[in-house]
């Protein structure tokens, strides 16, 4: 009969916790609060820069802007003049030939609650009518007054439209 031999070891096992790593863990933690916490209490000053009020009154108005207003309730309307689904592309048409090329842009303002398939609509639209530019407006744009008929003189205190302020930039 073979005889079993077990070796003993020569320390016990140790059933207690390593706190070291712990507790220099907690020291590290402690310095970098300790390092952040007066900057947090720091007022940092900002400048902003000036902002000025300009009256509606003073603002340039041009008349010769085309803008695409789309309503929540699905009503269209160029310049403030509200126009149906079938006459929008043969009336920006018109409206559009009357321009050169560079200066064919049309504006959009959509309500927040507008269909969303109408406003891809009536972009295509705008496309189909000649537009070179489509730009969306982010704010609702004040609108003119409606342009003076040909041959009649400018109302008073009207720009005229040929030395009115240039187009706002579209936005991408």
């Amino acid at each position: 009969m073979a005889s079993r031999k077990f070796v003993k070891p020569s320390t016990p096992p140790n059933s207690e916790i390593n706190v070291t790593p712990l507790v220099d863990v907690v020291l590290v933690l402690l310095i970098i609060f300790m390092v952040v916490t007066p900057l947090l209490e720091k007022d940092i000053e900002v400048r902003i820069p000036e902002t000025e009020d300009v009256p509606m009154e003073q603002m340039p108005q041009d008349n010769s802007q085309l803008i695409v207003k789309l309503d929540a309730d699905g009503t269209t309307s160029i310049n403030t003049d509200p126009v149906s689904p079938d006459d929008y592309v043969a009336k920006l048409k018109r409206m559009l030939a009357a321009k050169a090329k560079e200066d064919r842009i049309v504006f959009f303002v959509a309500d927040d609650k507008a269909n969303y398939g109408k406003l891809v609509a009536a972009f295509d639209g705008a496309k189909q009518a000649g537009a070179f530019v489509l730009g969306m407006a982010t704010e609702d744009i004040p609108m003119a007054p409606a342009a003076p008929a040909e041959g009649a003189a400018p109302a008073e205190g009207a720009a005229p439209v040929e030395g009115a302020a240039p187009a706002p930039a579209p936005t991408p």
